[in-house]
């Protein structure tokens, strides 16, 4: 199988972000446990909502503020959020 590509995002609510990826599936992720358990300050500015919504989709991949966090798609579609 091909690495699955995102297409699109949209943000729902409470840190969860709808993926829909290029074989059109897709899938809910919640970004707040993530996010409350980190322990490094440049990922834990995203608990604002004003910044969790800076996202975007570039190659693929789920970025935010030129990769200052970032998920490849083949990850989030596999459910992992961190390796």
């Amino acid at each position: 199988m091909k690495s699955p590509k995102i297409i699109d995002a949209k943000y729902l609510e409470e840190y969860k972000l709808l993926l829909l990826f290029k074989n059109k599936s897709s899938k809910t992720v919640d970004f707040s446990e993530f996010l409350k358990n980190s322990h490094y300050p440049n990922e834990k500015r995203y608990l604002e909502k004003e910044k969790i919504l800076q996202f975007k989709v570039d190659y693929g991949d789920l970025i935010w503020n030129d990769f200052d966090m970032c998920f490849q798609a083949k990850n989030l579609y596999n459910g992992i959020l961190r390796k």
